[in-house]
């Protein structure tokens, strides 16, 4: 890293720029082969980097084989700085995860991006959320799954995608066999047909690697989601589905318990924001209590559901042991549910950071108050005081499982 350092202040030097003092710190207290250069660290002191100053770090990074995560959140990036992102991309044989989220990259960025993954050989992960590519990028990013066979994971969430850039992921997908995970959530769709979601489902029926599929906020009604369970009947590889944020209702958590009921690879779903109600809820719960049902962790946060659903489910985790999270918040505690996961926390059958309720007491009553953690709780920022593994607990359920694939590799099959 002092390396790094000398080389960062040669670089400014030569470009006639003044040295950032967040890069120096950052660069002065990286050692794990990773730079946070995030945007909006309160703890920190300067400004957020501007296009010049990831000209510096490009040129500063270009050739260099100890830096493998790079972080740049929350950054005041345009598309001008995009090109030297998109250098470092193309030059770079070590990068292995690349965050531009909440940046101000638009078509003509993530074109320069798209074009620079062509060649490379190393990238991972790229996260490009919250910044507005709109239709054009998103198709510049499909395209380019369709050369690229290094990259697993791709997050273009909150880009203003519309239909036709989401159809187009799920159509190179049909082929791609590298992307082991996608969010193509909050697209802007206006048509009510549900397109993206039919693609997705045919998609799902050929795809074998697809691991992680993310669709909240697309509008999904119970249409859309018995198009979409139809296809995981037949999917062996999926084991996380996100269709938070959107409209099912009974009849889609019937569909998706039946999946539960012949799924072998299912293992996380979120379903918060939606409405399944007490009924839902109750076939999830038949489905839960079923000796081969696989699945590990299910937020129903905020579903309009009642004592009779809330105590189904409840019901249902004392049966099977293979549910081990579960997230209720923003249902309709009485007191008879606060008893009840009372009981499964203290029985020490429900941890309590797996949940998102923690009982307490007054005068004789029991109550459940909301707790921090989560499937995804720290989706857009990460705290730094809090257990990571609680609020996000799909991501270390997720690790844990890809540790255990690489063991058993048979194990999903």
């Amino acid at each position: 890293m002092v390396d790094i350092m000398n080389r960062y202040l040669t670089v400014c030097a030569e470009e006639q720029q003044p040295p950032n003092m967040c890069v120096l710190k950052v660069l002065e207290d990286s050692s794990d082969g990773s730079l946070k250069l995030t945007g909006n660290d309160q703890l920190k002191n300067g400004d957020r980097l501007t296009d010049d100053d990831v000209l510096v770090l490009s040129k500063t990074l270009v050739g260099n084989s100890a830096i493998k995560g790079l972080d740049l959140r929350y950054n005041c990036i345009t598309d001008k700085g995009a090109v030297y992102v998109a250098h470092l991309i193309q030059e770079s044989k070590s990068l292995q995860s690349l965050d531009l989220m909440c940046n101000n990259i638009e078509a003509d960025g993530a074109e320069v991006i798209a074009k620079s993954l062509h060649t490379n050989k190393s990238l991972k992960t790229l996260r490009m959320t919250g910044n507005k590519i709109g239709n054009e990028g998103g198709m510049q990013l499909a395209a380019m799954l369709k050369i690229n066979a290094t990259l697993e994971e791709i997050d273009v969430s909150d880009c203003d995608l519309a239909t036709q850039s989401v159809i187009a992921f799920a159509i190179v997908l049909k082929n791609n066999r590298g992307i082991r995970a996608i969010n193509v959530s909050r697209p802007l769709i206006f048509s009510l047909q549900e397109e993206t979601t039919v693609h997705m489902a045919q998609m799902l029926v050929v795809n074998k690697t697809l691991r992680e599929l993310h669709m909240g906020k697309h509008g999904m009604t119970d249409t859309g989601v018995e198009r979409l369970c139809e296809a995981l009947k037949l999917n062996t590889s999926l084991c996380y589905l996100d269709l938070r944020c959107n409209r099912i209702t009974r009849d889609g958590a019937k569909c998706l318990s039946e999946v539960l009921n012949q799924s072998r690879s299912l293992e996380i779903l979120d379903l918060s924001f939606n409405r399944i109600e007490d009924d839902g809820a109750v076939y999830l719960s038949e489905a839960i209590k079923l000796p081969h049902i696989k699945l590990k962790a299910l937020s129903v946060t905020s579903n309009n559901i009642g004592k009779k659903g809330l105590l189904s489910l409840n019901k249902a985790m004392s049966v099977n042991s293979c549910l081990t999270h579960i997230y209720i918040w923003g249902n309709k505690l009485e007191e008879p549910v606060c008893m009840a996961f009372s009981r499964l926390i203290s029985s020490g059958r429900l941890l309590e950071e797996h949940t998102d309720v923690s009982p307490y007491e007054v005068d004789g009553h029991v109550f459940l108050a909301e707790a921090s953690h989560g499937l995804c709780r720290h989706y857009y920022w990460r705290s730094r005081y809090r257990d990571e593994d609680s609020s996000n607990s799909a991501r270390a359920l997720m690790a844990s499982d890809s540790l255990a694939l690489q063991i058993n590799p048979d194990s999903h099959s």
